[in-house]
């Protein structure tokens, strides 16, 4: 494919620094086919995609697997849908572990990022009563409540709990803190650690939250080919039921400047967005 338009994840700058000399970055991708597959899987060529790739995204061509790849309608541009892939997936896949989420109460944490923002859409589309945890300012606040979230708090303990799914990314004392306001027989999904710090969690952290599930997502780890989810979520951002729009647009000369802000936890709406010119 042609590729038009690519999205930094939070995760590739971990995987720049584990990989081995050589490893190419770049996950998402958005643009045209140039060759259709020879076996006839895919669209032809001239037809918009979006996909996925396990390196080498942030480049002008790629190669993308039938089973990774999306058709995008004239509804979403290549621009928008660019920021689909790895944050979109994460959160409809995470939010899916909570079963049935129509009138359940829903917290999720570092809810201002990439696969944050994502969740609090697909949670609220649900029917879920959402809140959002996320130390940025009003305006970010104000954003989550915009997106669907019912509403939003610095910490889990402000949170009006308990809840049925919490979804947590922050690790260490904030996921204490999630577990204290957990319903019993709830779920705990985590699936980050942007704190760095781990967390103290023994038996009697279960009590009063007695049949709970804590489980882990790991995108790595997930066997099923991307397709079909990659079409759910266009056909969501196509209807407007989810809003993929990136805080951040650029042309990919600014890559630099990009993970930078994105290493500082400066990035706005924690995804960005970068435009290729050919």
């Amino acid at each position: 494919m042609q590729i038009h338009s690519i999205s930094v994840n939070r995760g590739e700058l971990s995987l720049m620094a584990a990989r081995c000399h050589g490893w190419r970055p770049g996950q998402d991708v958005s643009g045209v086919v140039l060759d259709a597959a020879a076996d006839g899987s895919g669209p032809p060529a001239g037809t918009a995609i979006v996909g996925m790739v396990d390196g080498a995204g942030w480049s002008e061509l790629a190669a993308v697997r039938t089973d990774r790849m999306a058709v995008l309608p004239d509804t979403v541009g290549s621009d928008i849908a660019a920021g689909l892939p790895m944050a979109g997936l994460t959160a409809l896949r995470t939010v899916r572990l909570g079963g049935d989420l129509l009138g359940r109460k829903i917290l999720i944490t570092g809810a201002n990022g990439g696969v944050g923002r994502f969740q609090v859409q697909l949670s609220s589309a649900a029917g879920a009563s959402v809140t959002a945890v996320t130390t940025a300012g009003e305006n970010e606040a104000n954003e989550l409540i915009d997106l669907g979230a019912a509403e939003v708090t610095t910490t889990p303990s402000d949170a009006s709990g308990p809840f049925d799914l919490i979804i947590e990314s922050v690790g260490g004392a904030a996921l204490e803190t999630a577990l204290s306001v957990l319903a019993p027989r709830g779920t705990l999904v985590m699936i980050g650690n942007s704190s760095g710090t781990k967390a103290e969690l023994d038996v009697f952290s279960f009590m009063g939250h007695e049949g709970a599930t804590i489980t882990n997502y790991m995108s790595y780890a997930v066997e099923y080919p991307e397709r079909e989810d990659l079409e759910v979520l266009v056909s969501l951002a196509a209807d407007g039921r989810v809003d993929p729009t990136p805080g951040y647009f650029a042309d990919l000369s600014e890559l630099a400047h990009v993970i930078e802000l994105m290493s500082r936890r400066k990035l706005p709406g924690g995804k960005a967005v970068l435009t290729i010119s050919h």
